[in-house]
């Protein structure tokens, strides 16, 4: 009867390590995959983060040529993203974006608007209040990202060349 004792106890204890043991596991399992959450996000984030940025860049690309190409000597800016896609000035219609683009960080189609002097759209922005990861290493038309402490104070706008008047011929 004792030995009985002796064997149960024993197998009890050996229950109550391998319960220990699958806790333990559980808890390491549960760290390990909160990491590579956070590494996965991070990830995801630097992508979208990209994304903005090259879309931007078509953005400030398309005003561009919307503006550069405006008939007559007065340049405008396109009034809506839409013309854009469809610019009407001319016998045939040009096309300035293929698509409208979502905006990769609020995922909307919705964008903040840069307004020109004229009342047209001279850059975009998103809208949204999120703080960026990357805060350095920008391309010189984008130098002032690196104080940005949010997606919407990137503003991706279209600045026109600066003309400088012909100097006047000197007189004989």
């Amino acid at each position: 009867m004792m030995e009985q004792r002796m064997r149960s106890g024993s197998c009890t204890r050996q229950q109550g390590i391998t319960y220990v043991a699958v806790l333990i596991l559980i808890a390491i399992l549960g760290l390990v995959t909160a990491s590579i959450g956070v590494v996965w996000s991070t990830v995801r984030q630097q992508e979208r983060e990209e994304e903005l940025i090259l879309i931007g860049e078509q953005y400030i690309q398309a005003i561009g040529l919307y503006y550069q190409h405006s008939p007559g000597t007065v340049k405008r800016y396109p009034m809506t993203l839409q013309d854009l896609l469809k610019d009407d000035r001319f016998m045939v219609p040009q096309h300035h974006l293929r698509k409208l683009f979502t905006d990769p960080m609020t995922r909307k189609q919705e964008w903040g608007l840069v307004r020109a002097e004229d009342g047209g759209i001279a850059g975009v922005y998103s809208l949204s209040e999120a703080k960026p990861r990357k805060t350095g290493e920008f391309d010189e038309a984008m130098a002032g990202f690196t104080q940005a402490k949010r997606y919407a104070d990137w503003r991706f706008t279209y600045r026109p060349p600066v003309t400088t008047a012909p100097s006047p011929l000197p007189a004989a």
